[in-house]
């Protein structure tokens, strides 16, 4: 079109943006902090007030998929505050309920948001799911696990 350092310039921003998107992608796991996993557990309603540390995290990502993980070990007060907040929810539940009314069993697109709580023979869970409202999107699905043996609390977004 008769304009070469224009299109320089163009081509140089569009490689930095491609780039920068790149390594963000390649370092998210690494660029992950404990504010983040903060943030995302107490969305959940699980507040942590004392300090905790971060000692796993993954993700993983495919076609239409996605997985993140991670685990913080948290104090004991913060897991005694944790168990209290399932335990004591409305819609707490025992093992043996959970298999028949989970609420992946529901709809994945339309529907009310679901927060369930209950405990197996290993942890107590809270998990969040959410229908995405469109057909063809994932919904979102949020677990907490909190250990009955240790202070550790794992956290997992699975996006299918």
């Amino acid at each position: 079109m008769g304009y070469p350092k224009t299109a320089k310039y163009l081509t140089i921003a569009f490689g930095l943006i491609v780039l920068t998107i790149g390594l963000f992608i390649a370092f998210e796991d690494q660029l992950f902090t404990k504010n983040n996993a903060k943030e995302l557990v107490e969305e959940q309603g699980i507040i942590l007030t004392d300090e905790f540390d971060l000692f796993k995290n993954e993700s993983f990502s495919a076609i239409g998929d996605y997985y993140h993980t991670f685990t913080l070990e948290i104090s004991e007060r913060d897991r005694q505050a944790a168990i209290l907040k399932i335990k004591s929810s409305k819609d707490f539940h025992t093992s043996k309920d959970v298999i028949d009314n989970h609420p992946y069993n529901h709809d994945r697109y339309f529907g009310p948001k679901v927060i369930w709580n209950y405990e197996n023979a290993y942890c107590y869970v809270r998990e969040y799911f959410q229908p995405s409202g469109q057909k063809g999107y994932a919904p979102t699905f949020r677990r907490i696990s909190i250990s009955k043996t240790k202070n550790e609390l794992t956290f997992e977004d699975i996006e299918e």
